[in-house]
């Protein structure tokens, strides 16, 4: 049998319903630059950079589909009050040839009351073991609810101008929290057996699909495992999605691994920035971190295509849904091993945040090499705006020379010193 040779990274490339001018997606990166939940110049500048720096698609996070699903603070909150600036942002994006997506998502037991101002929900009742934080046992009713909030935050994508939406399963996000049998000790059809817990997440994913039809593309995100032990491994993961291929809701799947709840650094792998954490945070906290902070956060070495062990288990299950491979892809050769593999698309996620135009570069000089050296200084500013701080003169920030904190992180001290999760960037 003739082998088949794998498309360019450089590729046109169908999504659904949409052409993307490559197969390089920008992973979503919790960016903080909505303090009203509302698009801000800022956010547009931020999405621009990457659009011109020649990505295909840039994806926006975070998008909340409730006040209460917020994670951190200066998220996007997907109201008709949202709409003429999301309307302007995707124009932007479009006008320089990129296409843009939304992504969907409630935080859950992510969440901090201090931030929402209610209680954070869970499968079941629990306790966030990194934020100290009671979290409540969803309703049926509101499980109902935050579906149809799923729905009417992608019809909000549409009449806004976006391509597409990406629905937040991973990282023990609500929807997440569902598939891990440690977080959920339900008795209803809801829990117990991984295709009962991975109900929730087929009820968003077929609502959505619903409501938009092939008016934009339908992603969604899903963590393989989630470094925790007891919690989603790969074998269900690998179930679950088989059970969304099958239902044919979504477009693509986009692999991750981790949680922001606990052990953090699974997903990010690499430098554990607990003195950046601590030089931001008032005391207990910064005692706290400097002596628990690489415990609950997890130590794990980085290397490249850290995801592909994991991921490359999905290719041949998937019959209907095209696949994005993330983590550790930061220059040419890692994105033609990733088509070579069967993956339809890459995403990245650090090396943009220290080179917007690293797509571009690559694509003039594919032996370009990624600046970013994956210290994981970029993590603490998604308590303010989510930046790389070894680039003084960036766009996305001015940097503290004492620390690379700049002023929006310390304006949210007291927030971040309230959730302490240390979830950072969340690709």
């Amino acid at each position: 049998m003739p082998s088949i040779t794998p498309p360019d990274p450089f590729d046109p490339a169908q999504l659904g319903p949409i052409q993307l001018r490559n197969r390089i997606i920008k992973a979503a990166t919790s960016e903080g630059r909505s303090p009203d939940g509302l698009v801000t110049q800022d956010l547009i500048d931020f999405h621009v950079a990457y659009a011109r720096g020649g990505v295909g698609l840039t994806t926006v996070a975070y998008c909340c589909v409730s006040s209460e699903g917020a994670s951190a603070p200066g998220q996007i909150l997907m109201t008709r009050n949202a709409v003429p600036g999301l309307q302007r942002l995707t124009e932007a994006v479009h006008a320089e040839g990129a296409a843009i997506s939304a992504q969907l998502g409630h935080a859950g037991p992510v969440a901090s009351k201090k931030i929402t101002g209610v209680t954070a929900v869970a499968p079941s009742r629990m306790v966030n073991p990194t934020a100290l934080e009671y979290c409540r046992a969803i309703s049926r009713r509101e499980i109902t609810d935050v579906v149809q909030r799923f729905a009417d935050a992608a019809a909000i994508a549409v009449d806004s101008g976006f391509d597409a939406v990406e629905l937040h399963f991973g990282h023990n996000y609500l929807p997440s929290s569902f598939l891990s049998p440690l977080f959920n000790r339900r008795r209803d059809e809801y829990g117990g057996d991984i295709d009962n817990r991975s109900r929730f997440v087929r009820e968003i994913a077929d609502a959505v699909r619903t409501r938009v039809g092939s008016a934009i593309a339908v992603t969604a995100k899903i963590s393989m495992d989630d470094g925790i032990r007891g919690g989603i491994g790969v074998s269900e993961s690998l179930r679950t999605a088989q059970l969304l291929d099958a239902d044919g809701t979504l477009d693509a799947l986009e692999l991750t691994q981790g949680s922001s709840v606990v052990r953090q650094m699974f997903l990010f792998r690499g430098d554990v920035p607990v003195d950046d954490f601590a030089a931001v945070m008032p005391q207990p906290w910064k005692t706290g971190v400097l002596l628990l902070g690489k415990k609950i956060l997890g130590e794990f070495p980085y290397h490249d295509l850290y995801m592909l062990e994991s991921a490359r288990q999905f290719v041949p299950l998937m019959k209907n849904t095209k696949l994005i491979l993330l983590g550790g892809i930061t220059d040419f050769d890692h994105m033609t091993t990733g088509m070579a593999e069967g993956f339809d698309f890459v995403a990245m996620g650090r090396a943009l945040l220290r080179e917007p135009n690293l797509v571009e570069a690559i694509r003039t000089d594919r032996s370009k090499q990624t600046y970013c050296t994956h210290c994981n200084r970029c993590m603490y500013t998604v308590y303010g705006r989510t930046h790389c701080v070894l680039d003084p003169a960036s766009a996305f920030g001015a940097v503290d020379s004492a620390r690379g904190a700049d002023s929006a992180v310390i304006t949210g001290v007291d927030e971040l010193a309230a959730s302490a999760r240390g979830s950072g960037c969340r690709d």
